[in-house]
């Protein structure tokens, strides 16, 4: 018997999407923004040594910034084709569900991460980035299905407090086997010769040892921790979303070029709804911007920020990561409250100009609790930002029952723009140091708010 779908609007529906957000998030959170920095800084012995790939010797952090760029340029490449595909059969669940799993994987694989076996473990790094992101692509285009108009602002505020609130819960217990593993069965102990004749000082260098490579062992089980929230949380949604209209349609090679063939209509489409066109244009700019601070925060606070020992760098960056999380979620919630009161384009105008802010900002800073402080703006401002400029473009889509498309179009512009913000910010650092790196960023909030005052106020037709 088959099983009768949610109507749209309706509780179970909206949190069945929202809970994807609870799945998902751990990712970012854990692998991208906190665990996986660290623990690929601590593969290295020094912060000025190089490491070798592709044949060629690079700064370590340039080489996760290529990789996270051409993640990115594999994503926009491929989600129009997969995203053709998806409207022609009708099953866009099905492409949800396999870039999932392909994520769920190489947070397993990233268990075996060694520099002696770089190639395979950026491929595994790949796959963890290129499921997550993949899957967002056919997760965002639901929001207009699942939801009407006035439900999209909360629902999607919703989708990123429980990913917050998710990803917090599983990293507080990362961060709980990281700092004390023997607490969960970590080997921490030293051979007997070292206790029996070793010196005091000999004692505890061997300790101290023990217990990083019991850490370091912790962290790569932490990976395989969020893999398996990932795979299983995600369930629920799976169960609950609808599936699509399926006609019974085969793919053939035609339908390989659909998706690059409908994007190529959203953009004449745009041309004709000045609102939306102008709307992704600053969302373009600011985005690149966003996201390259956001996947490279962890990397820049572990290099550039004078701590005093490896524990208190360690328990400081996760703590930095909680506190932009947990903001995160209250600047959700007031930025859907602002957009509420006085417009989204007003709201993301003011949140663009806190990020120009904090770019001067984190040029300057040194300390631990100029980072700490730095952190707390990120959350208010990532949170908000994020979910106000998903719902803000689903209000400004014109009547159509093709969300995916348009979707694909969001998808493809923000994930181009994070390719080319990675690729600067590779430049920049290699020729100087990540703060003017992200310094430089400053430059793109600054269009893009420039971009959303040109933004009208109503649907207006392009001359």
């Amino acid at each position: 018997m088959a099983r009768e779908e949610a109507p749209k609007g309706s509780k179970k529906l909206l949190n069945a999407w929202a809970f994807y957000d609870w799945a998902n998030s751990v990712y970012t959170l854990t692998i991208a923004s906190s665990i996986f920095p660290i623990f690929y800084a601590a593969l290295f012995t020094s912060k000025n040594e190089l490491v070798s790939a592709f044949g060629f010797e690079m700064k370590p952090t340039v080489l996760i910034e290529l990789i996270t760029a051409f993640t990115f340029l594999v994503v926009a490449i491929s989600s129009p084709i997969l995203s053709g595909i998806a409207d022609y059969v009708g099953n866009k669940k099905s492409f949800l569900k396999f870039f999932c799993y392909i994520g769920s994987v190489g947070c397993f694989g990233l268990y075996w991460f060694d520099l002696d076996l770089i190639h395979t473990s950026l491929l595994f790094y790949f796959m963890g980035l290129l499921g997550y992101w993949g899957s967002l692509v056919f997760y965002n285009s639901y929001l207009p299905d699942i939801a009407f108009e006035d439900q999209q602002d909360s629902i999607s505020a919703k989708g990123f407090s429980m990913g917050y609130i998710g990803s917090v819960l599983l990293l507080i217990l990362n961060l709980a086997m990281v700092m004390n593993p023997e607490w969960f069965g970590f080997d921490v102990s030293i051979a007997n010769s070292i206790l029996e004749n070793g010196s005091e000082e000999e004692i505890l260098l061997a300790t101290d040892k023990a217990k990083n490579s019991a850490s370091l062992t912790a962290m790569k089980t932490s990976f395989i921790t969020v893999g398996l929230w990932w795979a299983i949380f995600s369930q629920y949604s799976f169960m609950v979303l609808p599936k699509g209209i399926s006609e019974g349609n085969k793919v053939n090679k035609d339908v390989l070029l659909n998706g690059f063939k409908e994007l190529r209509e959203v953009w004449k489409q745009l041309q004709g709804n000045l609102r939306l066109k102008r709307y992704l244009e600053a969302f373009f700019v600011s985005s690149m911007a966003v996201q390259t601070i956001m996947l490279m925060a962890v990397y820049f606070g572990e290099k550039e920020i004078a701590w005093s020992n490896n524990d208190e760098k360690t328990v400081g960056l996760i703590i930095s990561i909680l506190v932009i999380q947990l903001v995160a979620i209250l600047g959700a919630y007031l930025t859907s409250k602002a957009s509420n009161k006085w417009g989204n384009i007003q709201t993301l105008i003011v949140v663009n100009a806190i990020w120009m802010v904090l770019c001067v900002y984190a040029y300057f800073m040194v300390t631990p609790m100029q980072f700490y402080f730095a952190a707390g703006f990120v959350g208010l401002v990532m949170g908000g930002v994020q979910a106000l400029s998903r719902s803000t473009y689903s209000k400004f889509l014109p009547e159509t029952e093709d969300t995916t498309s348009y979707f694909s179009f969001y998808d493809v512009a923000e994930k181009i723009g994070i390719v080319i913000g990675m690729v600067i910010f590779a430049l920049v650092e290699s020729k100087y140091n990540m703060r003017y790196a992200i310094l430089f960023l400053f430059m793109f909030f600054l269009i893009g708010i420039i971009l959303l005052f040109r933004v009208p106020k109503q649907t207006t037709k392009s001359t």
